[in-house]
């Protein structure tokens, strides 16, 4: 299936493969004693880019091995274009690879580097030189490394290396793409600037690709549907709005973002009230959940606020942080504009006081 992209004034000709659908039914695998799996189900549509997203341990990349191939469940199915898959090799499976730690020929160059996957293909279907000269020097174009064909891995940045292994893994023709932690050996700056790209890539060729991340703001910011996984299960799937807006539990609250807890005190049937002079919880407390820009920061004392001394600012970014030491002895953590900040003219040392504006219970 031909994908015709305009690069830098021209037309470039990529044959990427039909993309596939995924469906995950029940699946359940061990290791020992350990369950890395527990009855997952999960259905990604053709021409989806899905994270996989959760701390370590919590099944992400088994699930991804054995949508592969390269791990077998202990039970369930996984269907391809509703196709079951059981008895499907890793080749037949039609999948491209993309590693953390990219998984370069060291002793050969980009280009070849690339045309790898094509030139190991049995002779009867392998292309000939000038088809893989054309397509690999096409591919190193899409992901703006053309200039760089004839050097070596050693001599590129870790970013580049990314792209040439991405660049590798689309050169066979797959149907879905499968991204290990992609971007976890890359520095802050390299990641934002590959996931960015990697977002505008895949709209451009519309790869069903799924991608493993811990990195809660990778996931959010590139995908279009998250998976949150904890112990084995899934926890949530839905778009990064609905994940945000409409987290299902505390798990996936806490793990896409960070929060503050209150103690909260019942008023009645349905009112609720902060306990600001205990903020420990007990059993007669309801957990409060505020993240940090929904804190109201003052320096005058209101109803239902905290005092505290401010011991931490971090200006970085759209949002200044602060971090307040509260006469409890607990840290509060709020987020507030540059101009509020400038307003309040806030220094370390300073007492302020926090009150949350919304919260949310579980």
């Amino acid at each position: 299936m031909p994908i015709i992209l305009i690069l830098k004034d021209k037309i470039t000709c990529i044959y990427i493969g039909i993309t596939m659908s995924i469906e995950a039914i029940n699946i359940f695998k061990k290791f020992n004693q350990f369950t890395a799996l527990n009855h997952v189900n999960l259905r990604i549509d053709s021409g989806e880019l899905v994270a996989l997203l959760g701390p370590s341990g919590s099944g992400k990349t088994t699930l991804l091995r054995i949508i592969a191939g390269l791990e077998q469940a202990d039970s369930g199915e996984i269907l391809l274009d509703g196709e079951h898959a059981h008895n499907k090799a890793v080749q037949e499976r039609q999948v491209g690879f993309v590693f953390q730690h990219y998984a370069l020929f060291k002793h050969i160059t980009v280009f070849e580097n690339v045309a790898f996957g094509l030139r190991m293909r049995p002779k009867a279907h392998r292309p000939s030189d000038a088809e893989i000269h054309k397509k690999v020097m096409n591919l190193l174009e899409m992901v703006h490394l053309e200039a760089f064909y004839n050097r070596y891995p050693h001599q590129l940045s870790g970013g580049q290396r990314q792209r040439v292994a991405l660049a590798r893994a689309l050169a066979v023709e797959p149907k879905l793409l499968l991204l290990d932690e992609p971007f976890g050996a890359l520095d802050a700056k390299v990641r934002q600037e590959l996931r960015r790209w990697m977002r505008r890539l895949h709209d451009e060729i519309n790869l069903t690709s799924i991608f493993v991340t811990h990195d809660q703001e990778e996931a959010m910011e590139v995908s279009d549907r998250v998976v949150v996984m904890n112990n084995a299960q899934i926890e949530q799937v839905g778009t990064p709005a609905e994940l945000w807006q409409n987290p299902k539990n505390q798990f996936v609250y806490d793990f896409l973002g960070e929060y503050n807890l209150f103690a909260g005190i019942k008023n009645g049937t349905s009112d609720l009230n902060i306990d600001t002079k205990c903020l420990e919880l007990s059993d007669k407390h309801t957990p409060i959940y505020v993240r940090p820009h929904e804190m109201l920061v003052s320096k005058q004392a209101c109803q239902e606020s905290v005092a505290g001394e401010i011991v931490h600012i971090n200006p970085v970014g759209s949002m200044i942080k602060i971090e307040v030491a509260t006469i409890h002895k607990k840290p509060l953590q709020a987020a507030i504009s540059h101009a509020q900040a400038g307003e309040l003219a806030i220094a370390l040392g300073d007492t302020v006081y926090l009150r949350p504006q919304t919260f949310r219970l579980f």
